[in-house]
């Protein structure tokens, strides 16, 4: 086939096939997106619904709550329904009798929030919530009931908040009958067809095009509700699709015949043209036919010769006063502590000194793998099936050229075939490689390295000896590929390489050195925790986090208790012990995310994000009882020690504004543990600034969607010595009411729900972090201990 032919069939194919996959795709990605889309609609609505009427069921139950502790119901109840808080209550005796009843109640019975609904129930007339009364003494006295009429009105609500259409079926099971509905009667009876054919919650297509969901009667959400929204997908799409084609198809056609019978002469005098000078021939030029894209394409290609043969006679003649200024760069790149930097000028130079046309710096990783830190000039150099250049240049120590230098220390430079390319590594014709290692020694400045008095040249003389004497392990590889104007790279080229690799050596030494002298400025080298210092850091930075996004932040100040009679006793090196094994105990007790700091002496420091005072606690009794359920084993001493901590809680922003001020609240409160006899904890008394109402009723109370505790204002509730501490919110709740001694456990029937962070940190099975996992440490100047 002639190479008009081949430009012909091959123009066809690209457009042709692309054409018809791009259709086929467009048809099922239509269809795919508009059902993701309708399936996600109707799943934002199944949840949105949900939380409506767990948000009425909730300002029901609050109703009925604030009924139930009046002495006066028919006066609380009166009043709820003359605000809206409900629709009608419904107050009965402890035989059931009906003691109370609002004026236009709904006729009952009402539904029950919190039990689903049965097959056989009926339609729904009202939503209900009913709470216990009881008298001051705890004996039942009745129920209490809020109701709030299900209406036509109200199935619109939902439809208005959800935006899909919404059906009140009449029953829990069956979807041939409803109540209420905002279909319109066109898709009414196809709806209730699609949603009688499924039991669950998946989502079915009608053959009018709208998409169904059933939802309910659940646990939380005793409503039967039918979901459903329209098709979005476009009228005739295939008719549309298929004519594109075709239109497309004989467009191809006429192109690809008029591109071939233009293109095929400039064409053959281009190659020629390349395939000179591709074998060095800068002189090579193409004759310039025409003034269109092939025509401004020859004239580019003999400019582009001409100033490639200037480029290569400049590059020649100035690579000696390059190498001139290579001190003076290397002065320049060990000054500064930008690896990613330092590595892309060195490569950047590497390659301007020798007139290469591709490079990469590549250093040893974990596992010995070569992994490439930057690159030049390697798009397009990847042969068939291996990684392309996004992916980065991966080479295993040993494997390969790059890999060979790494794992012999020796430089290579040479020819290699296209057939001869290893594995992973790019294209080239000719390459050198050159590694670069840092001994175990002080590196001077001119690229020698002091080991034990004798002085041994670093990679810009020949080898890197260890102090052993034998050949340094390889940092990395520079390795450059395909010389401009010359066939193979020469032993110049390898001296300027090996020049660039000990000023590549120098920088890597140096940002580890400089990433090292960071680590141990802001960690405590006893016990491995972060210092003062980076405590006051970190607790004014996740103060600011928690202010931004509305979270609390939990401060615990602990102190090893007596510990001044443990050094007394046992002598500092068993002091030493007891707080480095305490450190390692609060590391294994501790997430991921939490902080723990070393603030002088036996005093720590934990921060926990996204926790409130009953997680605190929690983490306050672990550490209790990790410390104290197993003494300290310590060597030169017959039996273990026995130590224990006291703890003081604060809470962002409980008891402060500032991270200074919680700080401080939580060490007041580790005096207060201190003082109510030691190896307990205390949390921090909240600031009066509380406000009260007289009748505690929170409209359309929701939980958080991710479970995670808010910052508000917390009400500190009763505790004991060891024992649990929480926090619920104080909005409505008189000061007066808040009664109990001030350590007094808690009810259990008044304990909260858990909160997320709660649940993650209870429990014997749940996953934590074992010794040396969990936060990180380091230390910082003592404060005064003020008698502990």
């Amino acid at each position: 086939m002639t190479l008009r032919g081949r430009l012909t069939a091959a123009f066809l194919v690209v457009v042709l096939g692309p054409v018809l996959l791009g259709a086929f795709f467009v048809a099922s990605t239509v269809t795919a997106v508009d059902r993701s889309r309708s399936t996600e609609r109707l799943a934002v609505a199944a949840s949105t619904v949900r939380t409506s009427v767990d948000a009425l069921c909730q300002q029901l139950r609050a109703a009925a709550d604030a009924v139930a502790l009046t002495g006066d119901p028919a006066v609380a109840a009166s009043q709820l329904v003359g605000r809206g808080l409900a629709a009608a209550v419904l107050v009965t005796d402890v035989n059931g009798r009906v003691t109370y009843a609002s004026p236009d109640a709904p006729p009952t019975p009402w539904r029950d929030c919190s039990e689903p609904a049965t097959a056989s129930a009926g339609p729904v007339r009202a939503l209900a919530a009913r709470v216990d009364r009881r008298d001051p003494t705890g004996a039942p006295m009745g129920t209490v009931a809020a109701a709030h009429l299900v209406d036509p009105a109200f199935v619109a609500r939902l439809a208005a908040v959800t935006g899909v259409a919404v059906t009140l079926l009449d029953d829990g099971a069956s979807a041939a009958r409803f109540t209420h509905t905002t279909e319109s009667r066109e898709v009414r009876d196809a709806v209730l067809a699609a949603a009688g054919g499924t039991s669950d919650e998946r989502v079915t297509e009608t053959p009018k095009g709208r998409y169904v969901r059933r939802i309910g009667p659940s646990a939380g959400q005793p409503l039967p509700l039918v979901l459903s929204v329209p098709s979005e997908r476009p009228p005739m799409l295939h008719v549309t699709l298929a004519g594109v084609v075709v239109l497309a198809g004989l467009l191809a056609v006429f192109t690809a015949w008029r591109l071939a019978r233009v293109t095929t002469r400039p064409l053959a005098e281009l190659a020629g043209a390349v395939d000179r000078v591709a074998h060095g021939d800068l002189t090579a030029r193409v004759p310039v036919r025409s003034h269109d894209e092939l025509g401004r394409l020859a004239a580019a290609f003999n400019r582009m010769t001409r100033e490639t043969g200037s480029y290569v006679a400049a590059l020649t003649s100035s690579r000696d006063q390059l190498r001139g200024h290579l001190a003076v760069l290397g002065d320049t790149l060990a000054s500064t502590h930008d690896l990613q930097r330092i590595l892309r000028v060195i490569l950047h130079s590497a390659i301007a000194a020798t007139g290469a046309r591709a490079g990469a710096v590549l250093l040893v990783e974990a596992g010995g793998v070569l992994v490439a830190q930057c690159g030049e000039g390697l798009d397009g150099r990847w042969p068939a099936g291996d990684p392309d250049g996004s992916q980065g240049l991966r080479v295993p120590v040993g494997v390969g050229v790059v890999g060979a230098v790494a794992a012999t220390g020796e430089p290579q430079r040479g020819r290699m075939e296209p057939s001869d390319v290893p594995t992973g590594e790019p294209r080239c014709r000719t390459y050198v490689a050159v590694p670069f290692a840092t001994p175990g020694g002080t590196t001077t400045p001119g690229g020698a390295a002091t080991l034990g008095g004798a002085t041994t040249t670093v990679p810009g003389g020949e080898r890197s000896l260890d102090e052993s004497g034998a050949p340094a392990a390889a940092l990395g590889v520079l390795a450059l590929y395909d010389r401009v104007g010359a066939d193979e790279f020469d032993d110049d080229d390898l001296d300027t390489l090996r020049t660039f690799a000990g000023h590549a050596a120098v920088a890597v030494e140096n940002v580890r050195v400089h990433e090292e002298a960071q680590r141990l400025s802001l960690t405590d080298p006893l016990t491995g925790l972060w210092n003062y210092r980076y405590l006051r850091e970190s607790i004014r930075r996740e103060v600011e986090r928690a202010s931004r996004f509305g979270r609390m932040l939990s401060v615990l100040a602990l102190d090893l208790d007596r510990f001044k009679d443990v050094n007394d006793t046992y002598g500092h090196a068993a002091g030493d012990t007891v707080l480095a094994e305490f450190a390692r105990r609060v590391r294994g007790e501790i997430r991921e995310v939490d902080l723990a700091f070393r603030q002088g002496g036996e005093e720590f420091v934990l921060l926990l994000p996204e926790t409130d005072a009953r997680g605190a606690a929690i983490v306050a009794e672990r550490l209790g009882a990790a410390v104290r359920e197993t003494p300290i084993a310590v060597e030169a001493y017959a039996g273990p020690i026995v130590v224990t901590v006291s703890v003081g809680i604060a809470v962002y922003p409980d008891h402060g504004s500032t991270g200074r001020e919680v700080l401080e609240a939580a060490d007041d409160a580790l005096y207060a543990a201190k003082a109510a006899g030691r190896d307990t904890y205390r949390v921090a008394e909240a600031r009066p600034d509380v406000p009260t109402r007289e009748i505690p009723v929170p409209a359309g109370a929701v939980s958080p969607p991710d479970g995670l505790p808010r910052a508000g204002r917390p009400v500190q509730v009763p505790r004991e010595p060891g024992g649990h501490a929480r926090s619920e919110s104080a909005a409505g709740v008189p000061e007066s009411n808040r009664s109990g001694p001030a350590h007094a456990r808690p009810d259990p029937a008044d304990e909260p729900a858990a909160t997320a962070a709660d649940a993650a940190r209870a429990g014997p099975d749940v996953a934590r972090p074992g010794p040396g996992d969990g936060a990180s440490s380091g230390p910082h100047p003592p404060r005064q201990s003020r008698g502990r």
